[in-house]
This record gives C-alpha cells, sequence and structure tokens, in this order.
C-alpha cells in the first residue's frame, strides 16, 4: 500500500476492541462501539507532531474510511485528533 495523505491529514489503522468484558462477557458486533484509538501509518509532509507508529486517540466518527488491500483505514485532519498515546 502507497498512499501519502495531503494537507494536515493522516491515514490511522483502527485498533480493534476486545471483544469480551474482563468479567467474561461477550459483546457481540451489533453492540460494539467503533474504537476511537489507532495506529497512523502515513503522515502528510506538512503534519510534524505526529509521525508513524504513534498511538493516536480520535473522535468516533471523525475521518474518512477507505480500504486498501482489505484493510479498513481512517483518513484523519490532525484537528481531529485529541492526542497521542504515549
Amino acid at each position: 500500500m502507497n498512499f501519502q495523505p495531503l494537507g494536515n491529514r493522516v491515514l490511522v489503522k483502527r485498533v480493534e476492541e476486545a471483544t469480551t468484558t474482563m468479567s467474561g462477557i461477550i459483546i457481540p458486533d451489533n453492540a460494539k462501539e467503533k474504537p476511537a484509538r489507532g495506529e497512523v501509518v502515513a503522515v502528510s509532509k506538512e503534519v510534524e507532531t505526529i509521525t508513524n507508529g504513534n498511538q493516536v486517540l480520535f473522535g468516533k466518527y471523525s475521518g474518512n474510511e477507505v480500504s486498501f488491500d482489505g484493510t479498513d483505514y481512517v483518513v484523519l485532519d490532525t484537528e481531529d485528533i485529541f492526542g497521542i498515546i504515549g
């Protein structure tokens, strides 16, 4: 996959939530919310504060969903990213 975001955008691969709770209850697929956490896999040249491999938090319904080679990603404006997880 070769994708270069333009403007102040990054390409993020969502990190999937656990399918069971700590007490062992299985969460059905239709009850899961989209995670608001992901790993940055591509960064535009204009972005200086975020790099590939950063774990970030972002709004659940932010960005535009895209798919490359069967893998789902989200293209986000840097304004939609709440912060980097250290």
